[in-house]
């Protein structure tokens, strides 16, 4: 019963949250760090059985004939581990960034949704289950997207509804295409639809079509990528979440679902649907590192640089090589636990010293090194650098390009990574080296730290883990170790 007690450790204590006075607050504090423990021991519990070979299925029907099915494969196992890990910390900076603020028990009852409708994303074992999961995640975070209230929080939560419940529908009409003309499919090593292929290439073609754009909302992948950028006026615990652990994570990991396990890479390269996904992919890295470069406003930087980094996942899985699929797996972790650095880093900035603009950190290494420290470590993952995570999901994405002979694709690659670069080097640089240009926009009574420590902490401990996921690559259960192991379910059969 690991699967269902996943899902009931993050339900249970939001359901409870919901029914607290604001004033518990230790009590709400309680619940959530012990449901976030108890999902990290569970993912734990849930490693140790698969690698002794014990599996798990849960089964329950929807509708007559259309199962809900919940089990565990590898794939399923990187996601939930990421999303298990990173909401401790996540829950840990909330409870800090949101101590005094209103209304914290709704906003911690949809966190502990949110999380719940993830774990239910990746351990789908049909595309159904995905679906209602993946609607689910939706719902449940609108509410932490308008958690403020203001004009600007309310408009960009009408934005976020319209694409992504206008993604989901397509979505929706999508599965029920292909359950006419291959019946309940259900996600299977090398792909499910070997069996219709020969006889329906057309349907499926135009299925696999509105599948990625249905997920691609979610992945943010141009032009379906309007609702991000305009979600930043979320929390900062709140825009971590969403580029990190929950809802952009969810988009790409539809869609690496949908390549190997319900087409598989032989399918989809004889339909030739691939390099159409390799193409929009690559746009959408070059585009969103251009937009980047032009924000002043930091969060939204960040957010232009999450469309572009998202979608390497989505270059690598459509490469047809071995080493990018490697490198598109590992990047699904490297660029959460990098992301949600940044994040916390700029979070911890706002709330200490006001800061929310680029324009505003000139000197901000020496008031705040360690988060900076944190900051910077992030940001030369993203740009690539060694030895930080996002070098090692690079370097596997590039040397699967060059093997399979899709030279433009190291181009892209490279090109992303100067992009990266020109809008990450200027605020490491006026960080560390630039002059603070008068008092901070709005600094805060500062204690023994640089930060409140349930903020500080989280960002060192991402910071740190990037780092040694670099460095530590090699490593058994590593991210690229278990990517590995996958590999050749996503090369095909």
């Amino acid at each position: 019963m690991t699967l269902l007690a996943l899902l009931l450790s993050s339900l249970i204590p939001g359901v409870v949250i919901f029914l607290l006075p604001e004033d518990r607050h230790t009590l709400r504090t309680v619940l959530n760090l012990a449901g976030a423990l108890a999902k990290v021991a569970l993912v734990a519990v849930l490693i140790r059985d698969y690698l002794d070979g014990q599996t798990e299925e849960l089964r329950a029907d929807l509708l007559p004939g259309v199962p809900l099915v919940l089990r565990v494969d590898e794939l399923a196992i990187l996601f939930v581990s990421l999303s298990a890990v990173l909401w401790l910390l996540t829950t840990i900076y909330a409870i800090g960034y949101l101590e005094g603020a209103p209304f914290r028990s709704r906003f911690f009852g949809f966190f502990s949704l949110c999380v719940t409708a993830t774990v239910g994303v990746a351990l789908a074992g049909n595309l159904i289950t995905l679906l209602v999961f993946y609607e689910a995640l939706t719902l449940a975070t609108y509410p932490l997207v308008v958690h403020r209230g203001t004009p600007a929080a309310l408009a960009a939560g009408r934005v976020y509804l319209v694409y992504t419940l206008g993604g989901g529908t397509v979505l929706l009409g999508a599965i029920v295409w292909l359950d006419t003309v291959a019946g309940q499919v259900e996600f299977r090593h090398g792909g499910a639809l070997d069996a219709v292929a020969e006889g329906d290439r057309a349907a499926l073609t135009a299925i696999f079509a509105l599948l990625v754009a249905g997920f691609g909302v979610k992945a943010a992948l141009v032009p379906l990528h309007g609702w991000l950028a305009r979600a930043m006026v979320a929390p900062a615990p709140v825009s971590a979440l969403l580029h990190a652990v929950a809802v952009v994570k969810a988009g790409a990991f539809g869609v690496l679902r949908v390549v190997e396990d319900v087409y598989g890479l032989e399918l989809a390269a004889s339909l030739n649907v691939l390099t159409p996904l390799a193409i929009a992919a690559a746009v959408t890295i070059v585009y969103g590192s251009l937009r980047a470069i032009a924000q002043d406003d930091l969060k939204r930087r960040l957010a232009y640089s999450t469309v572009s980094q998202v979608s390497y996942i989505l270059l690598g899985a459509a490469l047809l090589a071995p080493l990018a699929a490697v490198g598109a797996l590992a990047h699904l972790v490297h660029q959460g636990v990098m992301k949600i650095t940044l994040f916390f880093a700029a979070g911890v900035l706002a709330e200490t010293l006001g800061i929310h603009r680029v324009s505003e950190m000139s000197g901000v290494g020496r008031r705040a090194p360690w988060t900076m420290a944190a900051f910077t470590v992030a940001a030369l993952g993203m740009i690539g650098l060694p030895p930080t995570a996002g070098f090692v999901s690079k370097w596997y994405i590039g040397r699967g390009a060059v093997d399979a002979g899709q030279d433009w694709a190291l181009v892209v690659l490279a090109g992303s990574g100067v992009l990266n670069a020109v809008y990450f080097l200027p605020i490491l640089y006026a960080a560390w080296f630039g002059r603070q240009k008068g008092p901070w926009p709005a600094e805060r009574p500062r204690g023994r730290a640089e930060a409140p420590l349930a903020l500080l902490v989280p960002t060192l401990i991402t910071g740190a883990v990037t780092l040694a996921a670099g460095l530590l690559a090699g490593v058994a259960l590593s991210p690229t170790a278990i990517a590995e192991d996958l590999a050749p379910r996503v090369d095909g059969p």
